[in-house]
């Protein structure tokens, strides 16, 4: 755990959706390292309450709860039982995610109804709930998984280009409404992260996963990201450091993008 000087975000309450691996794993480890109370949400049950035991055999404080974020019920089960733990709310980081590789008319319907509920409606209905609970302590901190993908078009994915680019501009129109309830909201947008999704890609693509992770860190830092590389972007974002910034969309893609 963090030394008291390094602890920036002390007192506070998180969830994490997503948090069971990859880029919501390490932000849950990273907010909690800073101080952050942090319930770890995601279907897979084992996996968030590993999470759980990990922050807190470290000194820190957490629940997991296994949830499906595409259930409405699901999504106030998992804040109400946050609430009750932690006394309130700080930090929602809306991370669940999934892609699906596939052009227009090779992606079906089932497919998109499914990224679109995983990766657009979860943000809604985890927001939904929450925004009530900061406003009335005062005010909090969300923010939005996008991704490069989400600011330009990408190859065979089609739904997943169209789930995160609705996450970028649903960040901005979040951030115009609630503001006046002191809630910044706003988006992280990895690039390529060595993460398992990253290679669920490559196996939907048909591609050998070390040849495909080799030409995804074909960009002018030369690696992959790693999932601390977008959880400090998250911290940075969750945190006083960034308290006047609200609507905006950090890329960390390691200059993808440029």
């Amino acid at each position: 755990m963090s030394t008291p000087t390094t602890r920036t975000l002390a007192g506070r309450r998180a969830i994490v959706t997503g948090g069971a691996g990859g880029i919501g794993r390490a932000t849950a480890l990273l907010l909690a390292e800073h101080g952050a109370a942090v319930a770890i949400v995601d279907r897979d049950g084992p996996g968030g309450r590993a999470v759980a035991d990990e922050i807190e055999a470290a000194g820190g404080r957490a629940i997991a709860v296994s949830a499906d974020v595409t259930s409405a019920d699901d999504c106030r089960r998992a804040v109400e039982a946050a609430v009750t733990a932690f006394g309130g709310l700080d930090i929602l980081f809306n991370n669940a995610g999934i892609i699906r590789r596939a052009d227009v008319v090779d992606t079906t319907e089932d497919e998109w109804d499914r990224v679109i509920a995983v990766n657009v409606k979860s943000v809604y209905l985890m927001s939904r709930v929450v925004v009530p609970v900061m406003a009335a302590g005062g005010g909090g901190a969300i923010v939005n998984t996008g991704s490069g993908w989400g600011l330009k078009g990408g190859p065979r994915a089609v739904a997943y280009c169209a789930s995160k680019g609705a996450v970028v501009n649903m960040t901005r129109a979040m951030a115009i409404d609630h503001g006046p309830q002191n809630i910044r909201v706003n988006c992280v947008c990895p690039g390529d992260t060595d993460t398992p999704m990253l290679r669920e890609e490559a196996r939907q693509l048909g591609e050998p996963v070390e040849r495909f992770l080799a030409d995804a860190a074909d960009r002018p830092l030369n690696r992959l990201g790693r999932p601390l590389d977008i959880a400090n972007a998250v911290l940075y974002l969750v945190s006083d450091a960034a308290s006047w910034v609200t609507g905006a969309v950090l890329v960390v893609d390691g200059g993808g993008l440029a």
